[in-house]
């Protein structure tokens, strides 16, 4: 086993104050390794960067056309959303379109993160609804599905035919079986693999064909809503719609919790997944940004690069006291 290495480091002054290690892996289609630091075979929870694979069942089963879902409800199926109105509205006509209430969800309420949305809930005394979840779209999915399916409300499961076709598809996809799971925040259970199993799962999304077969449309379905709708997939001022917007060819991008990301580059037919040891996401958003820029995806000088990798720290009084820059075996 091979430990984490230091991938992104907090600089104060002349001095490295802080480092971030982990493990990232870069696969290409045949699931091999092009590049890779720390341990590939560490074993991991994906966390949300697990979303676009959980989604696969939508497509497959026929249960997205059937009830005429668009790209936008795709992308918003593997959103990790801030609960702006755009996420929130949408959630709720896709669920009273399938006859279904917030109460038919088991995410759990969430204050929104978007700040518009959360200072109008104070304002009003009000509390969140299970719609706010930041990730209501994954469930409004889970929903679509086993309602397709005839299967019962209790959908995150473990023994629900939803979890059964979401775990099916992870194994499938990530070319290895899940040596177990735990429940996300969303309470939906999250299967284990290792960084080179989401690193091919992402290069089987980048290099599906649409027409092969169902799983492989429903990936390229899948990557090109998240390509399309960046603001979908999270938000106005977060990095995976940020640096989707900035990356010169089309790349579909997902952070998840504890510092894991994802990357699919259709053009070149490459997955990317990334872990931050200690869970920092600034680290993962600078390791992401740098592993971009060293496939020449993204420009190191862009102004959304900037924000997370070679970023200045300031003071209180704007004064510029040191940087969060990627590591040197980044570069």
């Amino acid at each position: 086993m091979t430990n984490p290495i230091p991938l992104t480091e907090i600089w104060r002054g002349p001095l490295a104050e802080s480092i971030h290690t982990g493990h990232a892996v870069i696969c290409d289609d045949t699931g091999a390794i092009v590049e890779a630091w720390g341990d590939p075979n560490a074993t991991v929870l994906p966390r949300s960067s697990a979303k676009m694979i959980q989604a696969l069942p939508l497509i497959e089963s026929g249960a997205a056309d059937a009830q005429g879902l668009t790209p936008e409800h795709l992308a918003l199926s593997c959103a990790s959303h801030i609960a702006a109105p755009i996420h929130t509205d949408m959630v709720n006509t896709w669920l009273a379109d399938i006859g279904l209430s917030d109460g038919s969800f088991r995410c759990g309420p969430q204050m929104p993160r978007d700040r518009s949305a959360f200072n109008h809930l104070i304002r009003t005394d009000a509390k969140p609804c299970q719609v706010h979840n930041t990730c209501s779209g994954k469930h409004a999915g889970f929903l679509t599905l086993a309602q397709h399916l005839g299967s019962g409300p209790e959908y995150v499961e473990l023994d629900h035919p939803v979890q059964k076709a979401c775990l099916e598809a992870f194994e499938s996809v990530t070319g290895a079986t899940s040596p177990g799971s735990a429940i996300d925040g969303c309470s939906a259970p999250n299967p284990m693999t290792t960084v080179h199993g989401m690193a091919r799962a992402m290069a089987y999304f980048a290099a599906a064909k649409e027409g092969a077969d169902a799983r492989q449309s429903a990936a390229v379905r899948l990557w090109q809503s998240m390509v399309s709708h960046p603001v979908m997939v999270a938000g106005e001022k977060q990095p995976c719609t940020e640096l989707m917007r900035a990356c010169k060819e089309p790349v579909a991008l997902k952070y998840g919790a504890e510092a894991f990301y994802i990357a699919i580059v259709p053009t070149r037919k490459l997955g990317i997944a990334l872990k931050i040891a200690d869970g920092g996401t600034r680290a993962s958003n600078c390791t992401i940004a740098a592993l971009l820029v060293r496939l020449g995806l993204l420009d190191a000088d862009h102004p959304t690069t900037r924000r997370y990798m070679n970023a200045p720290i300031k003071n209180r009084r704007g004064i510029v006291t040191g940087m969060m820059k990627p590591a040197a075996t980044l570069l």
